[in-house]
């Protein structure tokens, strides 16, 4: 079975560039668009006229009001940039992106792209395996959004020797990123109670340290499995010895 993928647009700011990016994905075989917290609301006529007849794309769209729950039916997550970010995170261009999805089988791909104005925040790309830098001229790194979907769409679609790709199934359970999001979860609440995001001014870049960590793993159900109970021994009571 071909990898399955699913492009992702966080806060989207234009209903045109929606409608643009969902023919896009048309043109080039594919049919799963997510967006979360559209500026002006969904659905949007403007998306509507933009789409020149990819309808099916925009009715089956999903909306979120956050990434992480954007992210959960995935397994593998790419962010998009048009720029080298000071994260924790592997930086790869376009090609090594290929290479990647090329090796990998039986996935379902979570393809992210950020705002028309700033991109990408670090906290949305802290949910990332990979980021993918766009290469553009350096007198003017900045890419339209349906531009950027178009040119990482045809890309994939080349990769597949221009055949369209799989529907993606929302309803079967969730992705491996839900799984490990269940457990990050757990570990967060495990040192709230045990007071290590201290200070509190410092909580949200510790946060981000924390999913800079984890999510760029990729375990499989066992390993899962054996990093939950780890992080659940951590509520545990200690028995006093005599």
């Amino acid at each position: 079975m071909k990898n399955k993928y699913g492009f992702i647009l966080i806060k989207p700011q234009l209903g045109e560039n929606i409608g643009a990016s969902a023919r896009s994905l048309k043109n080039f075989g594919f049919n799963s668009l997510l967006i979360t917290n559209p500026k002006y609301g969904w659905p949007n006529e403007k998306a509507k006229a933009t789409s020149v007849g990819a309808f099916d794309i925009l009715n089956k769209t999903k909306v979120f009001n956050d990434t992480i729950s954007a992210i959960e039916n995935f397994d593998i997550i790419f962010s998009f940039s048009a720029r080298k970010r000071d994260i924790n995170k592997k930086h790869i261009n376009i090609k090594n992106f290929l290479n990647i999805i090329k090796k990998t089988k039986q996935k379902k791909i979570g393809l992210m792209f950020g705002p028309e104005a700033s991109g990408l925040s670090n906290l949305d790309l802290s949910y990332s395996n990979y980021v993918v830098q766009i290469p553009s001229s350096p007198k003017f790194k900045s890419m339209n959004l349906s531009h950027s979907v178009s040119l990482v769409s045809y890309e994939i679609f080349k990769l597949n020797n221009f055949k369209s790709t799989k529907q993606l199934v929302f309803n079967k359970g969730i992705g491996q990123k839900g799984k490990l999001s269940k457990v990050i979860n757990l570990l967060k609440i495990n040192l709230e109670k045990k007071n290590f995001f201290i200070p509190a001014e410092k909580r949200s870049s510790m946060i981000k340290n924390i999913n800079n960590l984890f999510y760029r793993m990729e375990p499989n159900d066992k390993e899962l499995r054996i990093l939950s109970s780890l992080i659940g021994s951590l509520s545990k009571n200690k028995k006093k010895h005599n």
